[in-house]
């Protein structure tokens, strides 16, 4: 090898460190002040749009905050659905999720943090249909309608759960709940978090009495898969703020259920 070309490589080794830091979201944010949040609006506790105001609480929203508070710069919730919320990501709609199932479909596209919470899925039913169904078995039969939402884990989980079962996919905006309050679906499955809220919501809607939830699933923020600058920042602040106790004192004041 000449030296000019040694010297190359050795810029070359040098300079792409720089180059990859460059071209991370973490720049772009610090550069524009800016932090661009996907979050879908339609997940009880955790993200919850009021359209009158175009405003957002809920649990995802105070720990976003929280990260554009410690970044210095000012959050933006950009409004997105399950169905492309991956898409967001990759396209550079937004620069990181709200909580977000981790799944390896999801995984082969984008990156993920740390988790930073975990929830299980439950069936819910009306309560007129109380007797009918007291486990998961009671809902795999070819006369039971479940519903789920497009997008979501649980639209692969009524596959798997309930083989035998009618289903009905709905999208976003409509709610897979929703058909079970219109007697259109027998029941649809969600996560313990969300359940908890829909029958203090809903008191026609109860939790079936299943022996034990399934599907126990961490939860984690969506990044850009190659963007390792980015994830490793969100990562450390993750590691800071639990030992800090944000996520413990956030689950206290949205009352989760784990």
């Amino acid at each position: 090898m000449t030296f000019l070309k040694t010297v190359l490589v050795a810029a070359t080794l040098i300079t792409a460190p720089l180059a990859a830091s460059a071209q991370s979201a973490l720049n772009e944010i610090l550069s524009s002040g800016v932090l661009k949040v996907g979050t879908t609006g339609d997940w009880n506790p955790m993200t919850m749009k009021d359209i009158a105001t175009n405003t957002y609480t809920g649990y995802d929203i105070d720990v976003m905050t929280a990260l554009a508070t410690d970044l210095g710069v000012t959050v933006e919730f950009v409004p997105t659905d399950w169905k492309t919320l991956v898409a967001g990501v990759t396209a550079g709609t937004y620069h990181i999720t709200g909580s977000a199932s981790i799944s390896p479909a999801r995984a082969k596209a984008a990156g993920y943090s740390d988790s930073y919470f975990s929830l299980a899925t439950v069936p819910l039913i009306n309560k007129k249909d109380a007797d009918l169904y007291k486990d998961w078995a009671d809902l795999d039969n070819p006369e039971v309608t479940v519903a789920a939402t497009l997008g979501t884990t649980q639209e692969t989980q009524v596959k798997e759960f309930f083989p035998n079962a009618s289903y009905k996919i709905v999208e976003a905006p409509a709610r897979d709940f929703q058909e079970v309050l219109s007697g259109r679906a027998t029941a649809h499955i969600t996560s313990n978090v969300e359940a908890n809220k829909l029958i203090a919501q809903y008191p026609q809607l109860m939790i079936v009495p299943v022996s034990a939830p399934r599907a126990k699933t961490p939860v984690a923020m969506l990044m850009k898969q190659d963007d390792q600058v980015w994830i490793n920042y969100v990562n450390t602040w993750i590691t800071l703020q639990k030992d800090a106790g944000l996520f413990d004192a956030l689950a206290e004041k949205w009352q989760l259920s784990n």
